[in-house]
């Protein structure tokens, strides 16, 4: 999904290709690319071509020795009303499993939600009642599943780190931890694209002392993975009359769509204080794992090869820009050993992921 939107026909191939030539290390599957291919397939509407799909994903995955490390959103079940929903959401979560462990990962992520309120319940109860059903049926898997929750800066009822920490704590189970996004921290709790400075009231003291009880708070053994993007200060509030401006959808949301940037593109117009949640997670909190580089962006649907090869470039241009800003020495995969592992697999054949 990072590196092209299959509805502007960058086929996962491409992707993948691309992925691997810039030298990033996995991926972090985009369940509307599997979604996609399942429904060119003959045995299309039924669950069994999202198994056909997963089995050709994974084949591309040992091709060019790109992990899965992830997949995701599952998303609208926390707080769902209505009961037939709510049947259809867990008959999915089944048919998930089965994906997941086809494509190699444990780990689904799952997103609050931004669905209507008279859909679902802002009860925390019920959220954390829902959260930890689907917690306990991933446990009961051979092998278990984990599931990484995290707040959207647009979400109806859970829009911070604070709140997602909250519903983990309610969870309490083993399986079920966070998954804290540079962009929808910084993104609600810093910036504001409605406003003509761009940024909420008082934002660089607030947002400070956010990260320092970020630090006190949360247990790192909690934090699955993390995902790192940047966005774009725009020219001029997002309200009605902008570009981006959608009726009844909230700015957050529409400039969460088109102008993600990779961290380390001041030159595009990228902002939040990404380095300072960087920081708060892996030097305060001590955090080791996956990093992923989650865009939403505007350039994604454009048609064109072009479109994956300069967005993986990109991509890896910015973990490089992270590791120097961190000063981290020798983390990732050696390209050298993957391709051993790709002879190895002997097998023929979005997200994109850098280790930690």
């Amino acid at each position: 999904m990072s590196l092209g939107r299959c509805f502007a026909h960058h086929s996962l191939e491409a992707k993948f290709k691309a992925a691997r030539h810039a030298g990033l290390s996995g991926i972090e599957m985009f369940y509307e690319d599997l979604a996609d291919l399942a429904s060119t397939l003959p045995s299309h509407p039924s669950p069994s071509s999202h198994i056909h799909a997963a089995q050709y994903i994974r084949s591309l995955s040992s091709y060019y020795a790109l992990p899965i490390i992830a997949c995701g959103p599952f998303s609208d079940y926390e707080g769902l009303l209505s009961p037939s929903a709510r049947k259809s959401k867990l008959e999915e979560l089944h048919l998930w499993f089965q994906v997941c462990r086809i494509l190699g990962t444990d780990l689904i992520q799952i997103p609050s939600t931004f669905s209507s309120p008279t859909t679902h319940t802002s009860s925390r109860a019920q959220i954390i009642s829902d959260l930890r059903e689907i917690a306990d049926l991933g446990a009961a898997q051979k092998p278990p599943f984990r599931f990484a929750f995290e707040n959207l800066c647009f979400g109806t009822h859970i829009d911070t780190w604070s709140g997602a920490w909250n519903v983990v704590q309610g969870v309490d189970r083993d399986n079920f931890g966070l998954c804290l996004d540079t962009f929808n921290i910084a993104g609600r709790e810093f910036a504001d694209p409605a406003s003509p400075t761009g940024t909420v009231a008082n934002a660089e003291a607030s947002f400070r002392k956010s990260m320092e009880k970020m630090v006190q708070t949360i247990d790192p053994h909690k934090v699955f993975y993390i995902q790192i993007v940047d966005a774009e200060r725009l020219s001029a509030p997002l309200i009605e009359g902008h570009e981006f401006y959608v009726q009844g959808q909230k700015a957050r949301m529409s400039w969460s769509r088109n102008c993600r940037l990779f961290l380390g593109e001041q030159d595009r117009g990228g902002y939040l204080p990404v380095m300072d949640v960087l920081k708060a997670i892996c030097d305060g909190l001590g955090y080791r794992g996956w990093v992923s580089f989650e865009l939403f962006n505007r350039s994604l649907v454009e048609r064109g090869d072009h479109v994956p090869r300069e967005h993986a470039e990109r991509a890896m241009k910015s973990w490089e820009y992270v590791c120097g800003e961190m000063r981290w020495e020798n983390v990732g995969p050696n390209l050298n050993e993957r391709n051993a592992e790709r002879e190895k697999g002997g097998e023929i054949g979005s997200e994109v992921m850098a280790r930690l």
